[in-house]
């Protein structure tokens, strides 16, 4: 009897080690499905960039709540830990180091301009970490720790220089902010003048910020191009067609084609500002489908009927649904896979068919070219018939400027 009594209360004490063993399983992955999956937004929410950027972290919220609507990813909601870069790239790339260090964030998206991207794509690299990258950008770069999502020169620069050529004449003045970007876009721009038979006028720059355009203006106004390539960033395009338009000159007469300027912008300096100038991009508010309908309407029903969508905006978007796609496919966070998963990526946005070119980890992406109207959208003049493979190396371009680019060679 007393060995039974012993062998029962053995085996009721594994029966409950067991149950408890299960318990503390089921608890753990759980938890484990609950855990959330971190992610690092690096824009600038003040200073001279944060009229631009601003309303990128809007379009990541949408796209990071629409995940985690529809399950997460594998079942973990994803949070977003939003970093204000204060215009200052170096500081950006210090909330880079810390998001990645510190917060142990899987992904990061964000920058605007190159400078900032350059010095974040430096902490990117060392952690071997992964950039997602929303703004159209001067090329000559490539790694395997970004994917760009904005354009490269040969799906906004290119195009637009050549149409402008074509529809508008051949002299061409270039104004810009003085960093990286525009100086590199502009000897792009000087190659396909010589190429196609156009004339420089004059090349300027100005500070990023810098308000005081009159001189440049009054350069315009004089010289007479037959149109400017603009390739100001941030508030000082508002100072620029402010003086521009005091100045009387018309976009009938002198047409600027912006490179930096989208919807947002309009909004921004008052639509009337810009109506008949130009921009290109691959995505604007008015094109026309059932996705680009239905991705205002969400966007709109979320923050508000007033708000506008650009290009950026879309671009920020669909770099958070290429990322949760990927890592639905991969299962796994080990970030190697998952670069393998991303540069595989399909995705239908509201641009327009997108697909993640492996090679060089740029989109393929339809080419558009706006003309500002009354109301701060645009109207569609030009498109390309279908997305376009990324070269953010142009092949125009001799190996030897190429290699200078790279280093940052004017």
């Amino acid at each position: 009897m007393k060995n039974l009594f012993f062998r029962k209360n053995f085996l009721f004490v594994i029966a409950v080690m067991v149950a408890l063993f299960l318990v503390v399983q089921i608890y753990s992955q759980f938890n484990r499905a609950k855990q959330s999956i971190k992610i690092g937004v690096l824009h600038s929410l003040s200073g001279t960039m944060a009229v631009s950027e601003v309303p990128l972290v809007d379009a990541l919220r949408l796209a990071v709540e629409e995940a985690n609507q529809s399950g997460g990813v594998n079942g973990a909601p994803i949070e977003m830990i939003v970093t204000d870069c204060r215009s200052d790239a170096t500081y950006c790339a210090q909330q880079a180091e810390k998001l990645i260090t510190q917060d142990g964030v899987q992904a990061l998206f964000g920058c605007w301009t190159s400078t900032c991207r350059k010095a974040v794509k430096a902490v990117v690299e060392k952690h071997h970490h992964l950039l997602f990258y929303p703004v159209q950008y001067e090329g000559f770069e490539h790694s395997p720790d970004i994917i760009y999502t904005g354009a490269a020169p040969n799906q906004q620069l290119v195009p637009m220089v050549t149409w402008a050529l074509q529809q508008r004449g051949k002299r061409a003045y270039l104004v810009g902010s003085d960093y990286v970007f525009p100086r590199t876009a502009n000897q792009i721009t000087k190659k396909l003048l010589v190429a196609l038979g156009g004339q420089l006028v004059a090349e300027r720059y100005v500070p990023l910020g810098e308000q005081n355009l009159g001189a440049i203006v009054h350069e315009i106004k004089t010289q007479h191009p037959d149109f400017v390539l603009n390739t100001l960033n941030g508030d000082s395009n508002r100072h620029f067609f402010r003086v521009l338009r005091q100045a009387g000159i018309r976009s009938e007469d002198i047409p600027v084609f912006s490179t930096s300027i989208a919807e947002i912008e309009l909004k921004t300096m008052g639509p009337e500002m810009m109506v008949g100038h130009y921009a290109a991009w691959n995505y604007f508010q008015s094109v026309q489908s059932k996705e680009n309908r239905d991705f205002i309407e969400r966007f709109r029903h979320r923050f508000g009927q007033e708000r506008v969508l650009d290009d950026p905006m879309e671009a920020a978007y669909i770099g958070v649904r290429l990322w949760v796609n990927a890592l639905r496919q991969a299962e796994t966070l080990d970030m190697a896979v998952v670069k393998t998963f991303v540069s595989q990526q399909t995705l239908n946005a509201p641009d327009g068919i997108v697909a993640v070119d492996s090679d060089t980890g740029h989109l393929w992406k339809q080419a558009r070219i706006g003309r500002a109207r009354t109301d701060g959208q645009f109207d569609i003049v030009w498109h390309s018939e279908g997305s376009i493979m990324p070269a953010p190396f142009p092949f125009f371009m001799p190996h030897s400027e190429q290699t200078a680019m790279v280093r940052g060679v004017p």
